[in-house]
């Protein structure tokens, strides 16, 4: 810098272009106040004169890179210390200038950043693996302290990857491999799409030059020869919303050239296949006007069923948000649709970048930053668990671009499971209590079947109930030998005590019926009534008759004054079991011990009838379920009375079919009426009726069948339901 103020030219080699700090100074001073921008000057006087002499492979003069980089980061708008530390970013890995000489010219905070930014080339390592390898543990651990230091990089990255013409084609290959597998999916982890998008193109056109150019041109080809369809839909979109009250604007969706390489290979799609989807982008004002236009685009285009994503209402983990939908627009062609507010564009495009871009009390931006802080502490969590830097970057590279699975709590804390596990394996992992307490599972916000396999990036929410229990039919589908072993271990121990004390229970039942009392333990008949049947004991005695191996009302009669410990005759066991008039009672929490049929999901107030199971208790199901009525005829000898217990105070699940019009809003007005009724949805499908009707299978939560039939009056209410079934069989 000269005595005037004014920055001097840095060195140039013949025939290239002067340096100058210009077009960054007039950037940063749209946003930075005067002391900061004259801190950054400092900063690029100092890195000039630290890369003095030094020239890049294109012969322009080494400062030429930093300055570019800083621009990137000035384009989001980093704060003074970020930008000082993108001009610095080199000078300890190339000119070996101390941390300590940087933290006292410019403060510890950009020497933190700048060292999180080092390569560490100046080490001894084993392999040019392991230094890149270590050089990513620390860059990542540097992040997940301040993510500046990854924006940065990111940038660094980006500028080296526009000029990679300079270089060799084996480092082009070799760089743009690492940018795919590393950098890129990091740019996408935090919502820096539109910097995603741009390294994906650059590293395809690095490593399959001819495959670039070969698309690019039909692409350019096609692009005319699909004008006349997306002006259409553009000119019927933009003449639809305004009519409807909705300023916005629309424009196409252009799909990115390695996107389109990408879905050919992996889909097995020729290139006008993958082409044949018009993709569209809608920006609107509010959130409100986000649905209205949804309803508006819906009436003009015949939406394709399941193709619609609210992440709106449930963003994805890098805090993105828009709605999805896929219309069949004219010529039958499928026509994408995004559409969001501006805000939600922003973080759409720029991420976590936003955070500094757009400025606002917007909650959504503090939420990914959360988020975001969440993920980067995680790192810190996997460098405990790993030895060497190696392994960390493998474990890394696993969470970013996956063979695993790799899932998230609500909290953001990264799991590993693997491929094929299901929300149960995910909770126990967690814990064993939440494991054996699992009554239901949302993934991204949506309940699933709790057989569901998990995918990367899912976020799952386990519900559970302290009266919930394992089901040995999850031993079908769990993968983790955790969950396994957790669930055998508790059907062994738990399900044996459960089952001890239902069968308390039925005796005490048969026995007052007699009018008798429990006998104490030490009651002699106890002992003789085991010898006699081959127990070990009064609890193994209660247990079988919990499990349905014994009958209560025969052990009952042994109790009767007079009464002989002998074997009964089959004959006798139905004469006694016909006579009997008390049904036996159902809690509905009772455990293992008894299970409600899922068939006909019984509830409080139906009437019923169980099946003795022999070592798994009694099967309860409603009177007149079609599928009890078949079993039964089959096999009547092993089917009892039973009741509800009047005391009943559970929530149980029943099945009904809901049958309405096909219009926009219908599930959440229907969604809106169950709340009002104190029920609750757990897990909701839909089915195509007609062309205008739609079939709702829903799994309602409620106490009873009058409660039931208050939910059946409520969901009434909506003009659109026609017709309400509850399931059995």
């Amino acid at each position: 810098m000269t005595e005037s103020g004014t920055v001097s030219p840095a060195p140039v080699a013949p025939g290239a272009v002067p340096v100058t700090l210009a077009p960054l100074t007039e950037q940063i001073s749209a946003y930075l106040a005067p002391a900061d921008v004259q801190r950054v000057r400092e900063a690029y006087k100092f890195s000039d004169a630290a890369h003095l002499g030094q020239f890049r492979s294109s012969g322009e003069p080494y400062i030429t890179h930093p300055i570019a980089v800083t621009e990137i980061c000035a384009g989001w708008k980093l704060d003074a210390d970020a930008l000082m530390a993108a001009l610095l970013h080199d000078v300890m890995e190339d000119q070996g200038v101390p941390k300590q000489e940087l933290a006292e010219r410019f403060g510890g905070e950009v020497a933190e950043l700048v060292d999180g930014l080092s390569k560490l080339d100046r080490l001894e390592f084993a392999s040019k693996t392991q230094q890149q390898a270590e050089s990513f543990r620390k860059m990542l651990l540097a992040m997940a302290r301040d993510v500046r230091v990854i924006l940065i990089k990111l940038a660094d990255r980006l500028h080296n990857m526009r000029t990679l013409d300079a270089v060799s084609p084996e480092k082009r290959r070799r760089v743009a491999r690492e940018t795919l597998d590393i950098y890129s999916p990091i740019a996408h982890r935090l919502g820096l799409n539109v910097l995603f998008r741009e390294l994906q193109d650059r590293c395809f056109e690095a490593m399959y030059a001819n495959r670039y150019r070969v698309l690019q041109k039909a692409v350019l080809a096609a692009r005319g020869n699909r004008r006349e369809v997306v002006g259409r839909i553009t000119d019927a979109v933009r003449a639809a919303l305004p009519a409807a009250g909705i300023e916005a604007e629309v424009y196409g969706r252009e799909k990115t050239l390695f996107g389109i390489y990408e879905k050919m290979v992996e889909q097995k799609k020729s290139f006008s296949e993958v082409l044949d989807i018009y993709g569209f982008r809608v920006v609107v004002h509010s959130q409100p006007e986000c649905y209205l236009a949804l309803g508006t685009l819906h009436q003009l285009y015949r939406p394709v069923p399941g193709k619609f994503k609210d992440y709106i209402a449930i963003p994805k983990i890098n805090g993105y948000q828009s709605l999805h939908t896929t219309l069949v627009g004219p010529y039958g062609t499928p026509v994408e649709f995004q559409i969001r507010t501006r805000d939600m564009h922003h973080i759409a495009e720029s991420g976590v970048a936003s955070h500094w871009l757009y400025k606002s009390a917007d909650v959504s931006l503090n939420d990914l930053q959360k988020r975001t802080h969440q993920w980067l502490q995680s790192l810190l969590d996997i460098q405990r668990q790993t030895g060497d830097s190696g392994e960390f970057l493998e474990h890394v590279k696993v969470d970013l671009f996956p063979d695993a699975v790799y899932v998230f709590t609500p909290r953001g804390q990264i799991i590993s499971l693997p491929r094929g596990a299901t929300p149960i394996d995910f909770a126990y992992h967690i814990h064993t209590d939440i494991g054996n307490q699992t009554v239901a599972a949302k993934v991204n916000g949506d309940f699933v079947p709790l057989r569901t396999e998990l995918k990367s990036g899912d976020t799952i929410d386990i519900v559970t109930s302290s009266a919930s229990r394992p089901n040995a039919q999850w031993l079908n589908f769990v993968r983790t030998g955790r969950a396994r072993s957790e669930i055998r271990h508790y059907l062994r121990t738990v399900k044996y005590t459960e089952s001890v004390a239902f069968g308390e229970r039925l005796l005490t039942q048969e026995l007052t019926l007699l009018g008798l009392h429990m006998p104490p333990a030490e009651d002699p008949v106890w002992h003789k009534l085991a010898r006699a049947t081959g127990a070990d004991s009064r609890e193994e005695i209660l247990a079988d008759i919990g499990l349905g191996k014994r009958l209560a009302a025969v052990v009952a009669r042994r109790f009767a004054p007079g009464a002989d410990v002998v074997a009964t005759t089959a004959a006798a066991v139905d004469e006694f079991v016909a006579a009997r008039s008390a049904p036996i009672l159902i809690q509905g929490n009772e455990g293992q011990s008894v299970q409600l049929s899922s068939c006909c999901s019984p509830i409080p107030g139906d009437s019923l009838m169980a099946f003795i199971r022999l070592g798994q208790g009694l099967v309860v199901h409603t009177a007149d379920c079609p599928v009890a009525k078949r079993l039964r005829a089959r096999e009547p000898e092993r089917w009892v009375n039973v009741a509800w217990d009047e005391h009943t105070k559970s929530h149980f699940t029943t099945r009904i079919d809901v049958v309405a019009r096909n219009e926009r809003g219908v599930l959440g007005r229907i969604a809106a009426e169950l709340t009002a009724a104190d029920s609750n949805i757990t897990h909701v499908t839909t089915q195509d009726d007609a062309v205008s009707s739609v079939i709702l299978h829903l799994t309602v939560q409620v106490e009873g069948r009058e409660h039931l039939a208050r939910v059946f009056r409520y969901l009434r209410r909506v003009p659109q339901v026609q017709r309400i079934v509850r399931l059995k069989g």
